[in-house]
């Protein structure tokens, strides 16, 4: 099922049955719009006087029942134990995801609370007025490390897949063209090397796996920040939620010229991050020292994605300035998202000339 066939079906037959398991009757509802390689139909649910609600259809067939409430259940204790996370709420039947299937494809229906707030962009990528910026560095890694510690505590009832699971040799071999053989060599390579680390309870457990800006929304009265997408989490290195911040926290510096001042603000704000993290979770130095080596992984993370969304969208095999950046870093073994390096342009950030594939 495509997506536009997936809103077709919505709009004609699921949205009123959907109103119904969940008692939404009087809520309006309406779309919203995807992001670039979106995979669930998402619908905002408002109502005078109650609070405002998500509904996400899950349409693509990638993802199982097991899977699904596998996601849900983990939402679910960590909202029940203090995380700051939209909870999922349960159908009139009681479920935490509701399956119908139509035309022989299977659509998972879950419910959500709405983040109170708004997210980062919504308000222009400016903090809240009169207070620093480092508070909301801070309670960045102060919520992810609250949700880290949580999950060292977990015994899922419905396991997610592990990182291993999707990201192999195999599959990279699959997905990957074989007119990148470097490309693909390098990736096994780093599957190879993260095989060989620590997988304790301290180190390794249940991650976001796509922690930024454009999964949380922060009450701009407050500085609270409410977690939410948890689409793509899955049993990894908590080391992976950490890289993926740094990773997102470029975008405050990116149009400096000065690669050495973009370091100094960048360990800066890492330092800062870590400091809200370790109030509420403890981290090891040597799993800390291995950051470049979770960058890059975030590095893979972001490939294989571009082209499983060419894949899963009948797009043209092709490489694009921002792919062919990622491939350049990770084929010449260039360090930090390339951010420090001479390849970095502050001029057309994280970018690279096309390459044909």
């Amino acid at each position: 099922m495509t997506y536009n066939e997936a809103i077709k079906y919505a709009g004609t037959y699921l949205l009123p049955l959907v109103s119904e398991l969940y008692e939404l009757e009087d809520y309006e509802i309406r779309q919203i719009k995807p992001h670039e390689g979106g995979r669930n139909v998402v619908y905002s649910c408002e109502k005078v006087g109650a609070g405002a609600k998500i509904i996400r259809i899950a349409f693509l067939s990638d993802r199982s029942r097991e899977d699904i409430l596998g996601e849900v259940e983990y939402i679910r204790y960590l909202f029940e134990n203090g995380g700051s996370v939209s909870n999922v709420i349960g159908s009139r039947k009681g479920h935490l995801v509701e399956e119908i299937t139509h035309d022989n494809h299977t659509l998972f229906i879950s419910l959500f609370e709405k983040a109170k707030g708004k997210m980062l962009v919504e308000n222009h990528y400016q903090y809240r007025e009169g207070v620093p910026l480092t508070e909301y560095f801070y309670n960045c890694g102060k919520v992810l490390g609250k949700m880290h510690q949580l999950s060292k505590g977990y015994t899922p009832v419905h396991r997610r897949y592990s990182f291993f699971d999707k990201y192999n040799a195999e599959y990279i071999d699959k997905l990957i063209p074989s007119s990148l053989p470097l490309l693909k060599e390098k990736l096994v390579e780093l599957l190879k090397t993260l095989d060989g680390l620590d997988r304790d309870l301290e180190s390794y457990g249940m991650v976001h796996f796509d922690y930024s800006d454009g999964n949380y929304m922060i009450d701009f009265d407050t500085g609270q920040i409410t977690v939410y997408d948890f689409d793509n989490s899955c049993f990894c290195w908590y080391m992976y939620d950490l890289a993926n911040l740094w990773v997102h926290g470029v975008g405050w510096i990116q149009f400096e010229q000065d690669a050495g001042k973009r370091k100094k603000f960048m360990d800066d704000y890492f330092k800062t991050v870590l400091d809200g993290y370790i109030s509420e979770t403890r981290i090891d130095n040597l799993m800390l020292d291995k950051l470049p080596l979770f960058i890059n992984v975030t590095l893979m993370e972001s490939i294989v994605e571009h082209f499983e969304d060419m894949r899963n969208y009948g797009e043209e095999l092709r490489s694009d300035e921002e792919l062919s950046y990622l491939i350049k870093c990770l084929e010449d073994d260039i360090p930090y998202h390339g951010f420090f390096h001479e390849i970095y342009s502050c001029k057309e950030p994280f970018t690279y000339e096309e390459r044909n594939i």
